[in-house]
C-alpha cells in the first residue's frame, strides 16, 4: 500500500511562503496530476514529499507511514522508498544505459542485470539500449531510461517533474503512454507535475491545481475542467468564453442566449463560462434567424483536426470563439447563427464589471489559447 497524504504542507524559501495549507490525497495504484504555473510551488511540493527541504508545517505519510511531520519528523530521502524522475533526466553520462538503471539497485541485483532489463522491457526498450550511453539516446528514451531507473529499486510511490518538457509533440504522447504502461504495471503510486493542462489531463486519474501556493481543486478531470470551482480556475485549465450574464430559475440569460447552468442555485449578475467547443456554429440561411444567435466570422485559426472561430455577435463590440472540425470550418466573412450545446457554469460578478470593459452593456471576452 503506498498512499500518499499531505496534510496543511507550508513551505517557504526566506521569508516568502511558497506552498500554503496544501492538502492532497493520492489513492493506491493511481497518478494525481499537479497542474500549476511557474511558480506555484509544484517542484517544491515534490521536494517536501521527497525530503529535500523540510515543510515549516504539516504532515507528509506514505503507505501508512510518517515520513515528515514539521518540527518533528523528518526521514532523509534514501529512508522514503521513493522513486524521483527529475525534469531533466539527470542520467550519468560515464555509465551505460543499464548500469544508470541499476545504480540504486543492491549491489547482488546491480551484477545480475536482470532487474534492469526487466525494468526497460516495461518501458519500452529493449536490451538492445542496454550499453548504450546516454548521449546515444534521443530524448524520449533518456526520459525512459530515467523512470526505469526510479522503478528499479521497486519503490510504492514515484515522483516525476515535468518529465515530458522540451520533447515533440509526438515523442511526447508515446513517452507518456510508456509512462503510464508501466506505472500501471507496477502498481506504482505516482504524483507527476506539469504546467502542460493536455497532459495533466490526459494522465491523472486526478488533477490538482496549484495557484500562488495553494491547491485550488483537486478533481477527476472532466469534473474540473466542466465545473472549476472559480473563475481563475477555469481560465486555466483550457479555454473559456466569458459573458456577462443575468441567472435566475436555473438558466443564465447572456449575448449567447439562455443558457441551462450548471449549478441551479447561482442567481443575479454573473459571468458565465462556455467552453469554446460547446458553441455550435451553423450556416446562416433565410428565415432561420431566429434559431440562434447571429454573428460573423472575424478570423480563422487552423490547427489541423480543428479550428479556431473568432465570431463578432451582431450588435455588440466583441468577440466570442468556438471550436470547429477543422475541414467544416466557415471562412472569414461568413454569416453563421452560434447555438450553445449543454450547461455551462456561472460565478457571481461582484467587483468584475470593471475587468470587462468598464460597460454595463453586455460584451464577450476570449481567453487566449
Amino acid at each position: 500500500m503506498a498512499e500518499l497524504h499531505c496534510d496543511e504542507i507550508t513551505a517557504s524559501y526566506g521569508h516568502g511562503a511558497v506552498l500554503s495549507g496544501v492538502d492532497l490525497v493520492v489513492p493506491d495504484g493511481t497518478l494525481t496530476a499537479i497542474l500549476g504555473a511557474s511558480g506555484s510551488g509544484k517542484t517544491t511540493l515534490l521536494r517536501v514529499i521527497m525530503g529535500f527541504i523540510a515543510q515549516q508545517q504539516g504532515t507528509v505519510i506514505v503507505g501508512g507511514k510518517v515520513v515528515a511531520r514539521a518540527g518533528e519528523v523528518h526521514l532523509p530521502p534514501e529512508k522514503r522508498s521513493i522513486g524521483y524522475v527529475a525534469q531533466e533526466g539527470a542520467l550519468y553520462p560515464h555509465l551505460s544505459v543499464a548500469e544508470n538503471v541499476s545504480f540504486g539497485l543492491p549491489r547482488r541485483e546491480r551484477k545480475e542485470s536482470g532487474r534492469a532489463f526487466e525494468v526497460l522491457e516495461l518501458v519500452g526498450l529493449d536490451v538492445r539500449y542496454a550499453q548504450r550511453r546516454p548521449h546515444e539516446l534521443s530524448g524520449g528514451e533518456q526520459r525512459r531510461v530515467a523512470l526505469a531507473r526510479a522503478l528499479a529499486p521497486r519503490p510504492p510511490l514515484v515522483l516525476l517533474d515535468e518529465p515530458f518538457s522540451g520533447l515533440d509533440a509526438a515523442l511526447r504522447a508515446e513517452t507518456r503512454a510508456a509512462v503510464l504502461h508501466a506505472l500501471a504495471a507496477q502498481g506504482t503510486t505516482a504524483v507527476l507535475v506539469t504546467h502542460d493542462q493536455a497532459e495533466a489531463l490526459s494522465m491523472g486519474r486526478e488533477v490538482g491545481v496549484l495557484m500562488a501556493g495553494r491547491l485550488i481543486q483537486a478533481a477527476a478531470p472532466a469534473v474540473l475542467y466542466r465545473t472549476p470551482l472559480t473563475l481563475d480556475l477555469a481560465r486555466f485549465v483550457g479555454e473559456a468564453v466569458v459573458v456577462p450574464g443575468h441567472a435566475g430559475g436555473g438558466t443564465v440569460s447572456c449575448p449567447l442566449g439562455e443558457l441551462p447552468l450548471v449549478d441551479r442555485e447561482v442567481g443575479g449578475p454573473v459571468d458565465a463560462m462556455i467552453r469554446p467547443e460547446q458553441i455550435q456554429v451553423h450556416p446562416a440561411e433565410p428565415g432561420t434567424s431566429d434559431r440562434g444567435v447571429m454573428a460573423t466570422v472575424t478570423a480563422r485559426t487552423f490547427y489541423g483536426p480543428d479550428s479556431v472561430l473568432r465570431l463578432q455577435l451582431d450588435g455588440l463590440p466583441d468577440s466570442v470563439s468556438a471550436r470547429v472540425l477543422g475541414h467544416d470550418a466557415p471562412a472569414p466573412g461568413e454569416r453563421a447563427q452560434l447555438t450553445v450545446s449543454g450547461e455551462v457554469m456561472a460565478y457571481p460578478r461582484s467587483g468584475s464589471s470593471a475587468a470587462i470593459g468598464e460597460s454595463s452593456e453586455p460584451t464577450a471576452l476570449l481567453t487566449s489559447r
